[in-house]
């Protein structure tokens, strides 16, 4: 919003303001033509400079707090001194959009180690649906695989430097969001784009006070963006392929009488139809945030999320049906109509896959000057989530087993068409709590984390009526499920757990030589109980229980060679406990047989060296890496009675090098290109034990690991035309252990473009917007969903034939359109 800025100046006794001072501040302003803010010198959400008279919000000014920069200027001592007696200047002010290094994508970092921060010039030119895997794709290291284009479907995942999404981190406001039992993240559960002010990714480690158990690869961490001070909002609606529409509306409180208190609430609705086979997502999303800040760096926050979601199901595939039927073949999709004589007797109707999902989580990070030099950082929060992955199946009658031996459950209806659900309801609370004492060149930490989680988890079957129809997907009532004889819940299994986490840590940051040498020092000792036992009896376990102590030193150092280069290294430990499942006794749902393999905890230790450059219109940086891994844990996906289950594969030992870069400008005449890259070398150290005998997979390339991976983007703004385009390039991956079979390289580029208007009447700064994503429309496999150990028959070095299993695949979106209309007001 362009708004008059009346500065009067009187007569002074002795002199009045120097013309040269005015100028000054009208370029300050933005009032000057052609006068760009100023980029941040440290970070893309420097506070803003204050003024006598504070400027109206605009949509960008009441959707992302504290984004402007001001210069400050002193006029020189021997100027001249002319002395109107009253002055009438028009400053109008300059909008934030366009300032960003790399168009959004990049920030001046100062931490020792690894790190990337999205900012919101690069996230503003989204499509509103996108997901934080969405935003930080184009960054090193990041290879994200998602099963739709426009961010819907929960079948997403993420690999850092050939980490899994469950080996990373995820923090929104200190808050962890990672998945209690098998240690997932869900971005569509996260929070609403619009109310983002930075996502970050740190490929290397996490923070000694991050409160997470499995971050060898590293930690997310997402922002919010502060409340505005006035009263407003943002709202925008979108429309586009596959019949996607969403509408999102934020209201903004401003600040609340005399309080302090300021705070947003903001709800969204997306609705999408599958762009390939039957089904639509459906989700509804609330955010929330207020906030109460006072004095030298005193604030308390309360932030939440609340989302429902039922999502469709989109089939996995393998190498075979995806070269036979591509994306578009009957194999590699659900049936639109139900067909119980058909090939799979009518299982695979595609609503019996329906999956529905609720999550509500809060926390209130707060920090406090507690005196000179001590500050307290806190961070309490809870979190509920509900869902269910059902799918269709038949029961068989040697399906279900108690102790390891067939024995037929007495079930009317065996060999009938049912649904299987496989429900998982968890609640989880903790706080975290760190002491910073600044003291001479030291800032002593001392800090500890207390975590607690219940997860309950079984598989209940429900009957399926002759036309296909099964009741309540949500399956909250057990007499809508299967019962046996005497009138208990008929499951194919499941489990009831409790753990518990302790974490302590100290550390130390020194500073030397007048600041520019940075040296931290850390230990972290976490403590992991669980126990849990089994919900039916054809497990019969209970009181099963597992006690964890892990040391977790490191160490950073850090030099300013000159205020625009830096030089860094450090070596961190990390562990990561195997995933819930693994707590328990299994016996195979196909046999019967005990199951022999138990996955051991996780321990890495890993090394980065790195060089970064900040000039007044060149930013980048390049990092050396090195992980070296015992009993690699590797996340994949096993069909429990036609549902697909998470599970853990034991990798071994691992070394992993590489080599990550990033380079990227200051606007230049609203030019702001961006490129990254990375180079990967991840090898298995050892021959694997399967089944009684060893794999030859020493000196093999690791799963999920692609040798080379490149991005590049492009962006443009002047404050009212803008666009992105950006490609990125993912090299192949091997699949299996065995090097046996891999997925291909595969190529894709996103186009955006639009148009901010100035604002009128009560309207802030609206904007049209497309955005075009897979614009060359590629049909491409986009990740390994569900590695295995081998794909054909292989020898074992004892000579045993270890049989070969087919692993499974995400198949990338098509293309998508999308056209969104939004406005602040």
């Amino acid at each position: 919003m362009t708004r008059r800025v009346l500065l009067q100046h009187h007569p002074a006794p002795t002199r009045a303001a120097p013309r040269h001072v005015l100028a000054a501040v009208m370029a300050v302003l933005g009032g000057a033509n052609d006068t760009a803010w100023a980029a941040p010198a440290t970070s893309a959400t420097a506070p803003a400079a204050t003024s006598t008279t504070t400027p109206a919000a605009t949509p960008a000014t009441a959707s992302r707090a504290g984004a402007r920069h001001a210069a400050a200027t002193t006029p020189h001592p021997n100027a001249a001194m002319p002395a109107p007696a009253h002055e009438h200047i028009s400053v109008t002010q300059a909008h934030p959009h366009g300032h960003q290094p790399g168009g959004g994508l990049l920030r001046e970092e100062k931490a020792p180690k690894s790190v990337s921060t999205i900012g919101t010039d690069f996230m503003d030119k989204q499509a509103p649906s996108a997901t934080a895997f969405d935003m930080v794709a184009m960054l090193p290291g990041a290879n994200v695989a998602t099963s739709d284009p426009l961010g819907f479907s929960p079948q997403t995942n993420i690999n850092v430097r050939g980490m899994g999404g469950d080996s990373i981190g995820y923090l929104l406001e200190g808050m962890p969001l990672n998945d209690i039992a098998y240690y997932n993240g869900y971005p569509g559960q996260f929070a609403d784009t619009e109310n983002y002010q930075t996502v970050s990714l740190a490929q290397g480690a996490a923070d000694l006070d991050a409160p997470v158990l499995n971050a060898a690869g590293g930690l997310m961490e997402m922002t919010f963006r502060d409340p505005a001070e006035r009263a407003g909002g943002y709202a925008d609606v979108s429309y586009g392929s596959y019949n996607t529409n969403r509408e999102f509306l934020r209201l903004e409180t401003g600040t609340i009488g005399h309080t302090g208190i300021r705070g947003f609430v903001s709800y969204s609705h997306g609705y999408t139809d599958n762009w390939r086979g039957p089904g639509h997502d459906e989700r509804q999303h609330i955010d929330f945030k207020f906030l109460r800040d006072w004095g030298d760096d005193n604030r308390v926050s309360l932030i939440g999320t609340w989302n429902t979601m039922v999502a469709s199901y989109y089939p996995l595939v393998d190498k075979a049906d995806w070269k036979q039927s591509g994306p578009f073949g009957a194999a590699n999709n659900l049936a639109r109509t139900f067909d119980p004589d058909d090939a799979a007797g009518g299982a695979d109707y595609a609503p019996l896959y329906r999956q529905p999902e609720r999550i509500f989580y809060v926390a209130a990070p707060s920090h406090f000057n507690l005196t000179h030099g001590l500050r307290l950082k806190m961070t309490p929060y809870a979190q509920w989530s509900y869902g269910n992955d059902p799918s269709g199946t038949t029961l068989a009658d040697a399906g279900m087993y108690a102790e390891g031996q067939a024995t037929p459950r007495g079930v009317p209806g065996v060999d009938d068409l049912v649904r299987a659900n496989w429900t998982q309801n968890s609640y989880r609370a903790g706080v975290n709590a760190t002491l910073d004492w600044h003291i001479a060149n030291h800032d002593l930490v001392l800090g500890a984390w207390y975590d607690y989680s219940d997860d309950n988890e079984k598989q209940p079957f429900t009957a399926v009526s002759a036309n296909g129809y099964a009741p309540d997907i949500w399956v909250d009532r057990i007499s809508r499920t299967i019962l046996t004889p005497d009138g208990r819940q008929l499951q194919a299994g499941g489990f009831h757990s409790i753990a518990q986490t302790n974490a302590l840590y100290v550390g130390d940051r020194m500073t030397f030589l007048h600041k520019k040498l940075h040296v931290e020092v850390g230990f972290k000792d976490v403590m992991l109980d669980r126990h849990g036992s089994t919900t039916d009896a054809a497990w019969n376990q209970t009181n099963v229980g597992s006690n964890t102590s892990i040391p977790l030193p490191r160490m950073a150092i850090s030099y300013q060679i000159t205020p625009r280069h830096q030089v860094f290294f450090n070596t961190t430990t990390s562990f990561r406990t195997p995933d819930e499942s693994a707590l328990f006794t299994t016996y195979s749902p196909i046999t019967g047989a005990l199951d022999p393999n138990r996955v051991k905890n996780q321990y890495s230790v890993s090394e980065e060296l790195g060089y970064r450059y900040s000039g007044t219109w060149l930013m980048g940086g390049v990092t050396l890496f090195n992980y070296d891994f015992t009993n690699r844990e590797i996340q994949t996906t096993i069909d429990v009675n036609n549902a697909t289950v998470a599970s853990t594969l034991n990798g071994g030992g691992q070394t992993t090098r590489g080599v990550d870069v990033e380079i990227g400008t200051h606007p230049w005449h609203h030019w702001s290109p961006y490129l990254s890259g990375e180079y990967l070398h991840a090898t298995i150290d050892d021959d694997i034990s399967v089944n009684g005998d060893l794999l030859r997979t020493r000196g093999r390339t690791a799963v999920n690991s692609p040798t080379l991976q490149a991005s590049a983007g492009i962006s443009y703004d002047d404050g009212h035309f803008f666009g992105m385009a950006d490609v990125k390039y993912v090299g192949h991956q091997y699949a299996t252990f065995m090097n046996d079979e891999r997925l291909s390289d595969h190529t894709t580029g996103n186009l955006a473009f639009g148009y901010r208007m100035d604002s009128h009447y009560f309207l802030s700064r609206p904007e049209l917007r497309m955005n075009f994503i897979n614009i060359t429309n590629q049909h491409y496999l986009s990740g390994v969903a569900a590695p295995t150990f081998n794909a054909r028959d292989t020898t074992g070095v004892h000579g045993t034939t270890i049989a070969g299993q087919t692993p499974t695949y995400y198949v990338g979106g098509g293309l998508a359109v999308l056209f969104t209309a939004s406005t602040g007001f």
